[in-house]
Formats: C-alpha cells, sequence, structure tokens
C-alpha cells in the first residue's frame, strides 16, 4: 500500500507538471473548435459567441418566488423590474435522491421541469446544480461530521450502489426534460463546486484530491451515457482569493472534463477584501480558461440584502473587466434574504440602468 501511495503521488506530480507544460507552451483545447452536432455543443457554440456581445445575467430559481412574494404563476423579479427575464436560469436538484417531491427550497419538481423547459423554448439558457444529501448520515449536503463520505461512493466503497441509484434519479428526471415537440433539453449541469471549502460533504478537508477527481469521472461519466450530447459541464471552486496553478489544478477536472470554469463569488466581508480577491480569482481562472479553450462565468455571485445601492454599477460589474464571461448569476430571492435584481431592492435602480444600458444581457438581448 506504501509502494502504491507513493506511486500515485509521483503520478499527480507528474500530471500537474504536463498541465503546466502544456499551459507554458500556449496550448489550448481543440474543443471549441469542433463543428456542432449535439445539442451540447450547440450551446457551448452560441454561449462562445454571446460571450463576444456581452455577460449574460442568470438568476437562481427566478420564477418561482421573490423578495415580496411566492409560489405565483408567470411572475418574475427580474422581469417586473427590467420588462424581461434573465438570460440564464438556474435550479437545484437537491431532494431527487431521496424521491421528494420538492427540492430542499421547497420548489416542486414538476415546477421545475416545466419551467426549465419553457425557459428553453423562449430562447433562454439553464443550468442545473445538485446539493445531495450526505448519504452516510443522512444529513444535508453541508453535514461534514463524516470524513469518509466520497470514499465510500466509488467503486467498492459501502455506498456506491446506493449513490449508483440516485445517480439514476437525477438522470431519469433530466431525461424527461423534453420540448414539446419532444426534443432533449440541453443545459449546464455544475455539480460538486465550491469544493475548496471544506461545509460540504464533497469539500476539501473531506476528501482527497484522487477521491474528488475520481467522484466527477464516475458522476460525469454515467451522466454523459445517460443523457448522450446533451450536457455542457461546468466546475466552480469558490472565491479564495490567491489561485496559483500550484494549488488550483489538483482538483481541475482538467479541459477534456470541463466546458465552463466557474468563480461562486459573494461579498460576505468587507468591500475592499471581496474587490481584491474576487478580481485575483477572476482574473487567474478567466485566463487559464481562455488557455485552455474553455468558458468561464462567475456561477454563483451577489451580496446578501445589499444595502450598498451601487453594489452592481460600482462593485460588481468591475470585476467582470477583462474576464470575458459568459454569465453571472446570482442565488435566489427568498424574502429578506435576496441576491438578484427585484424592484424592491435597494440595488434596483442602478440594476435597471445596467440593463437598459445593454452591459449586461437579458433573454431579448440573447435570441
Amino acid at each position: 500500500m506504501a509502494v502504491f501511495c507513493v506511486i500515485f503521488d509521483t503520478m499527480k506530480k507528474v500530471s500537474v507538471f504536463l498541465t503546466l507544460l502544456l499551459l507554458a507552451l500556449g496550448f489550448t483545447s481543440c474543443k471549441q473548435q469542433t463543428s456542432a452536432s449535439t445539442p451540447a455543443q450547440v450551446l457551448l457554440e452560441r454561449m462562445t459567441a454571446l460571450s463576444e456581445k456581452g455577460i449574460m445575467y442568470g438568476h437562481q430559481d427566478d420564477p418561482f418566488y421573490g423578495i415580496t412574494w411566492q409560489w405565483e404563476r408567470d411572475r418574475s423579479d427580474t422581469k417586473e423590474l427590467c420588462g424581461d427575464y434573465p438570460a440564464v436560469m438556474g435550479f437545484d436538484l437537491g431532494g431527487l435522491e431521496e424521491h421528494h417531491d420538492k427540492n430542499l427550497d421547497s420548489v416542486p419538481f414538476a415546477w421545475i421541469r416545466e419551467e426549465a423547459v419553457r425557459h428553453f423554448e423562449r430562447g433562454g439558457i439553464i443550468t442545473f446544480s445538485w446539493h445531495p444529501r450526505n448519504p452516510r448520515t443522512g444529513g444535508t449536503a453541508w453535514d461534514t461530521t463524516d470524513s469518509t463520505v466520497v470514499r465510500n461512493l466509488l467503486v467498492g466503497g459501502e455506498q456506491h450502489e446506493l449513490f449508483s441509484g440516485w445517480m439514476a434519479d437525477v438522470a431519469a428526471f433530466l431525461q424527461s426534460l423534453k420540448t414539446t415537440d419532444n426534443q432533449p433539453v440541453s443545459f449546464i449541469f455544475r455539480p460538486w463546486h465550491e469544493y475548496n471549502g471544506s461545509w460540504f460533504w464533497w469539500g476539501y478537508d473531506l476528501c482527497s484530491d484522487d477521491e474528488y477527481l475520481t467522484l466527477w469521472s464516475m458522476f460525469q461519466d454515467y451522466m454523459n451515457q445517460m443523457l448522450p450530447g446533451q450536457i455542457v459541464w461546468s466546475q466552480s471552486p469558490n472565491l479564495q482569493g490567491n489561485w496559483t496553478d500550484e494549488t488550483f489544478l489538483p482538483r481541475f477536472a482538467g479541459a477534456e472534463r470541463v466546458d465552463i470554469l466557474g468563480l461562486d463569488c459573494y461579498q460576505w466581508g468587507s468591500e475592499e477584501d471581496y474587490i481584491s480577491g474576487a478580481s485575483a480569482d477572476a482574473q487567474y481562472l478567466s485566463q487559464l480558461a481562455h488557455r485552455l479553450g474553455l468558458l468561464f462565468a462567475f456561477t454563483e455571485c451577489g451580496r446578501v440584502n445589499s444595502d450598498i445601492p451601487d453594489w452592481w454599477s460600482r462593485i460588481f460589474m468591475p470585476i467582470t473587466v477583462g474576464t470575458h464571461a459568459c454569465y453571472f448569476l446570482p442565488w435566489r430571492n427568498w424574502h429578506e434574504e435576496h441576491f438578484g435584481a427585484s424592484a424592491d431592492a435597494s440595488t434596483a435602480s442602478d440594476f435597471l440602468r445596467l440593463a437598459n444600458e445593454h452591459q449586461f444581457l437579458l433573454l431579448q438581448d440573447i435570441k
């Protein structure tokens, strides 16, 4: 066993070295250069073209509830403020693994399916995340009391059979996303996110680099088999502020497995710290994405209950400059805890001005 560990550690170091060498030589993935032949490739090529036009606005759970309302059909905080839907809508699949009728945020899965298809048919883009429960303890995705979860989901692990059933449940739901003429819906999938933190059971202190990457590959290979040509894959670490190749690449799934390199970057602390850290991460990740032929996005962002009226124009949007990001997605507007556009937010006039000036793209801007 000791010999195996030494060999594996050496192989991992060689892999990182080769990646660094390819980057130094200016290697660019040819993924974006292939002709579009699958729904996922069509979506990727469309997003690549749109990233040259501007950065798309996305919002989590946009059609289900807002700051002052919930569970009303045909409402949207974004539309009520800007007169248009977001270009990108985000939905979460947490709860499918336990056959719940509603996800972890109480949204009925039947409604998620309906709204995802509606947004796709109106020309919008869809992204899914998944916060599955802890398969060893039964706790939430944030239950980190057991540091052996990931290794026990892999082939030969105690929970592998259970997790295989979970993957099948997720695949079955995604297979049910069909247009009115029975065509499959393409979408972005962003699993195992914020992995450099340790607040999820797949986080940094809860599994090794190899275990994390094996989980990623196992899940991706299964989903691609069940939904061939439908999925655009996104990997998104959390705000770190000081990424380097040596610290980032060991858990990077690789250009052959990632289409969109994302960044989850909320402002929790001071304005100065946020601007400094988010700018550094955005520049590093966007430059790496460009060198590898990938897209870059701000996959989660925002300031909860922002009391800074010009937060969007003065703090966030300057961070996006030079990144060629394809989209940014603030999290959900759940009553007083809100992140995105809304006429009831203190940032409403600032956001509306940016939308009217087309400094970012809404749905009608990408059709």
